[in-house]
């Protein structure tokens, strides 16, 4: 979760250019948290208010999350049909298949106690808004890696499940970076994502490969921010300086669930 807010944070100067390199300052003066960040924190308010067993409950008050969430920062930078659903009050699901259903997951791999229900709860975040297959299989993808991950799960382990259920990821990111173009949708862009945590040595690491492709970069550093969380923890000094970009409203609904999702 916080390991998806600092990538997207990171990223966020990064969405639509990059010189596709690693060598760049991590925080500058125009980073903030995106669209990414806001519905994570909505959807882990809902995993914690929820009843996770409960179809309905859960995409109940998920729906009300986003929805509040998204309408107290409009300038978030969502996409067009995201945004007529948010302002749209009992608007339904409209086919989504871009990567939005993947980058606001990572709560409910945390919330989850089994992989079966990390993936459960990841179908059921998607289909309010992103109900196309590609946007469902985006999000189990990114949920069971991290879940994966956080359940201490090889780098080996972790392709091999997400390869056997998902996505093709044989490939690195240094073989793809040159001839990589921006895209937004689960296919083009989640499995890079998870690929630049699988080549990564750290979690700055994994950050910098996701940004470096040149892609939608603070979607791409959310996922990869959030598998690396899981796996390698975040380091003290990343999380000081990230919530210096995040205003006191934004906080206060991170630490109301955070506690209760992370044990600490």
């Amino acid at each position: 979760m916080l390991g998806a807010i600092i990538g997207d944070i990171i990223g966020s100067p990064y969405e639509f250019e990059s010189d596709k390199t690693k060598d760049f300052m991590l925080f500058v003066p125009n980073c903030r948290p995106t669209d990414d960040s806001i519905m994570t924190i909505a959807v882990g308010c809902a995993c914690v208010e929820a009843d996770c067993s409960d179809e309905d409950d859960f995409k109940k008050k998920l729906a009300y999350r986003m929805r509040q969430l998204g309408r107290l920062y409009p300038d978030a930078g969502y996409g067009r049909k995201f945004y007529e659903w948010l302002i749209t009050d009992g608007a339904e699901a409209y086919g989504g298949y871009t990567n939005g259903s993947a980058m606001r997951v990572s709560p409910v791999a945390w919330a989850a106690k089994t992989l079966a229900e990390a993936e459960r709860l990841a179908k059921w975040s998607a289909e309010i808004t992103h109900d196309h297959p590609d946007g469902i299989k985006g999000a189990k993808a990114v949920a069971a890696a991290i879940f994966l991950a956080r359940s201490g799960s090889d780098k080996d382990e972790i392709r091999e499940y997400i390869e056997s259920k998902y996505y093709d990821l044989s490939f690195t990111i240094d073989e793809i970076r040159d001839g990589y173009k921006h895209d937004m949708t689960c296919e083009g862009s989640v499995p890079q994502a998870i690929v630049a945590f699988l080549d990564s040595s750290d979690y700055e690491d994994a950050v910098r490969n996701a940004i470096s492709l040149g892609g939608d970069g603070d979607t791409q550093a959310c996922i990869a921010g959030a598998i690396a969380e899981a796996f390698y923890g975040i380091p003290d000094e990343l999380s000081d300086e990230a919530f210096e970009y995040i205003d006191d409203t934004l906080q206060n609904y991170y630490f109301g669930y955070s506690e209760e999702l992370y044990g600490y």
